[in-house]
């Protein structure tokens, strides 16, 4: 889903229209080629899709999306395509059987956007954003347990666990404890008095993100499972690319990017010396090089046009000709 960024105080509480984020820098990090096989796992509004098939006019795009309305939405495009885009409903971390499915064997690029889009933030009815009281659902595939039942069913140290480690709220006990104590009032079915609630327990930051950011974000990772979909992904990227094929990744939170940066750095080779009191491990060829030491970030004309590519990073790497690493994803 493109145009992503949602994490950050526009895409929170603002107002944001969609743009794809880092798209030059996304087309640039694949670099593609005609007669090439790419894949987008991220279709949102088809952002990245569009600048690859126009940039290489002999390519195909197999482009994923877990969102019916971004399939629904992305018809136009793949009718205008000519047979060179292929668009289906499905996670992005079962790429592999997606791919199966309509007869790709391989890929020469893989590129995410990882993280909620505009269109979804933007629509109350979808209940990611508290700028709009709307039900509290954030469901992208629209199935599957909601926001809603996480927050009326955990007991409080689960629930203070989850906006801990997906939120990274520091109030994460205040928060979990206010929200049992308002359940038990009522059941908690909006996001406005889920809002409401946490704001009762943590200070409005000087930065002037919402009381109420970290908490939406940790619901919205746990009910889309979005840090297991990423690991998913990647694993199935290193066993579907081609030698010399490129897996570009932006994401918009440390969580997401600290595996991502993880990932290429074990694959290309470049963990850290093991230490000489542990036990010796086994060789492994890399099965990446990295393209990027350092995250691409916006610049200073797309953040003026954009204000949700702030927090955007894109790291990239390119497939070597090594075997995936057995017994990993």
């Amino acid at each position: 889903m493109t145009g992503r960024g949602a994490r950050t105080p526009d895409a929170a509480g603002g107002p944001a229209r969609h743009v794809p984020v880092l798209a030059r820098e996304v087309v640039d990090a694949l670099a593609p080629g005609d007669a090439r096989i790419y894949c987008d796992g991220t279709f949102g509004a088809g952002g990245y899709s569009r600048a690859i098939l126009d940039a290489a006019p002999g390519c195909r795009v197999l482009a994923i999306d877990r969102d019916p309305e971004a399939i629904a939405g992305g018809a136009a495009l793949v009718a205008g395509a000519g047979g060179r885009l292929v668009l289906a409903q499905g996670r992005f971390g079962d790429v592999e059987a997606i791919a199966d499915d309509h007869g790709f064997a391989s890929l020469d690029g893989f590129v995410l956007d990882i993280g909620v889009s505009s269109m979804q933030i933007d629509d109350a009815a979808r209940g990611f954003s508290f700028r709009f009281d709307g039900p509290l659902d954030m469901r992208m595939e629209k199935a599957g347990e909601s926001a809603e039942d996480l927050v009326n069913g955990l007991a409080e140290a689960p629930l203070a666990d989850l906006i801990y480690r997906y939120g990274e709220e520091h109030r994460s006990r205040a928060v979990a404890r206010a929200i049992v104590a308002a359940r038990r009032e009522a059941r908690i079915t909006t996001t406005g008095r889920l809002a409401s609630i946490v704001s009762s327990v943590v200070r409005a930051s000087q930065d002037g993100i919402h009381p109420a950011t970290r908490t939406f974000q940790a619901l919205r990772i746990a009910v889309n499972d979005e840090l297991g979909e990423l690991e998913r992904a990647l694993a199935a990227a290193e066993r579907l690319l081609s030698p010399g094929g490129r897996l570009v990744v932006v994401t918009f939170h440390s969580l997401e990017d600290r595996i991502v940066k993880r990932f290429m750095t074990e694959r290309s080779g470049r963990e850290a010396a093991p230490s000489r009191h542990a036990p010796a491990a086994a060789t492994r060829t890399a099965t990446f090089q990295t393209l990027t030491r350092r995250p691409v970030t916006a610049g200073y004309a797309e953040l003026a046009d954009n204000p949700r590519a702030r927090s955007a990073k894109l790291r990239a790497a390119e497939r070597t000709a090594a075997p995936a690493w057995a017994g990993e994803g």
